[in-house]
């Protein structure tokens, strides 16, 4: 029985970590046998681990097939507010219970992504890692949890703000911003600044889709 968990709970990783990387895009279609051969995990643990991101409304159903979700405007709009008002709860926490040696993490991690500049792939995975030491550096374990449900749905925007142009040095300052409140003890400084990094974020998104949009018309 511990070994079925386990095996679901890898199904279920390897299947979210493939949406998240850009393997599966919103729209495309999920099939048992195809990824039971993939990820060499048998069909029982990837049918429940599709149920599973079913549940989360990261999959959608059609007939009988599981496809990846995708994000209206919406919801998109519904998201970003909820992840602006947890991120800021999170670093104005962060500011109060950070220690000494989670902000030194937090500035390496700032000073590493600038040679990430020109690459949007690899800077938005960087850019997840230090928004989730940020959420760790809260200490808080519910705050955490939800946020991991957030950025679990985030998974589902096909494409990333820090393509945009200029928008990964601007992002990587507002970064400098935010830790810098944090070091400073400063709770009402570190949530105003993660707050305003996610509204600019925001903004910086909804003109790529109104651009993309516009080019399709």
């Amino acid at each position: 029985m511990p070994e079925d968990k386990t095996q679901n709970k890898d199904a279920y990783t390897l299947i979210l970590d493939a949406i998240d990387t850009g393997i599966y895009r919103p729209g495309d279609r999920l099939v048992e046998s195809e990824l039971a051969e993939r990820f060499g995990v048998s069909r029982t643990p990837i049918r429940e681990a599709l149920q599973r991101l079913e549940t989360q409304s990261l999959l959608t159903r059609d007939g009988r097939s599981m496809i990846v979700a995708s994000l209206d405007h919406n919801q998109l709009a519904e998201l970003y507010v909820v992840r602006s008002e947890l991120e800021a709860l999170a670093a104005r926490l962060a500011a109060r219970h950070a220690t000494e040696e989670e902000i030194n993490v937090l500035r390496d991690m700032v000073e590493a992504d600038r040679a990430l500049i020109g690459n949007p792939a690899a800077l938005s995975r960087a850019n997840r890692r230090f928004h989730r030491q940020v959420h760790l550096a809260s200490h808080n374990r519910y705050l955490f949890q939800q946020l991991d449900l957030v950025y679990r749905t985030m998974a589902l925007m096909a494409t990333t703000s820090l393509a945009a142009e200029g928008r990964s040095e601007t992002a990587i300052k507002e970064h400098d911003q935010i830790v810098d409140a944090i070091a400073a003890g400063d709770g009402d400084a570190a949530y105003a600044a993660l707050k305003s990094h996610i509204s600019k974020a925001f903004v910086t998104r909804l003109k790529a889709d109104a651009a993309a949009a516009e080019k399709k018309a």
